[in-house]
């Protein structure tokens, strides 16, 4: 999760910011937005391929896999909420003699908290949802998610419905909990940032 509120925040920031003057960044925004339209499943081979080349097929591998495929729609929310934020806030510290890292972190970041918030439960219950990803790139049973976990209550001719209801519902409660204690900043961190 820190990982992927400060990446991804940075990286909103950086478009937001010079999109006006640099074509570069104009177009990296309209590939991170292009991005929210390809499903998973058309590049899940050549990634699986890709991924262990690149010894990615571990729990490090998919946490770097989870903040990479979480960038464009969460870029597509950092960047509507920091429009909001006036440009003379970053030119007033850099006055004061701040670098634009330093403009960042100790201005802008702070501000941002609401969409931290939606950032954050949107991309925790995505990744504590998913089966698919965990179930291809992850082949040591000692590296198995909750979800993967679950799997093994189905067998070839019988289901142990018992057991699997009783799992589903521990897999489910902890999302559902921080839910609903965080809606408000969910409902909040969305319109603010997707709406204008």
């Amino acid at each position: 999760m820190v990982f992927t509120i400060f990446t991804n925040s940075l990286a909103a920031y950086a478009i937001t910011r010079k999109r006006g003057s640099s074509k570069l960044f104009n177009a990296l925004y309209y590939y991170f937005i292009s991005a929210m339209f390809i499903p998973f499943n058309v590049i899940m081979l050549p990634l699986v391929k890709q991924a262990s080349i690149f010894n990615l097929d571990n729990l490090a591998g998919i946490t770097f896999l989870y903040i990479i495929f979480g960038l464009p729609m969460n870029t597509f929310l950092y960047t509507g909420f920091i429009k909001k934020i006036p440009e003379a806030m970053d030119e007033a510290a850099e006055i004061d003699g701040a670098s634009p890292l330093q403009v960042f972190y100790y201005i802008i970041f702070p501000m941002l908290k609401p969409v931290h918030a939606t950032v954050a439960i949107l991309s925790f219950m995505w990744t504590w949802n998913d089966f698919l990803m965990p179930l291809i790139f992850l082949s040591k049973p000692e590296q198995q998610t909750l979800q993967l976990s679950q799997y093994i209550f189905q067998g070839q001719f019988s289901t142990q419905y018992n057991l699997a209801f009783a799992s589903y519902l521990l897999v489910i409660l902890p999302v559902l909990l921080i839910y609903i204690f965080f809606q408000k900043w969910i409902i909040a961190g969305v319109t603010d940032g997707a709406v204008k």
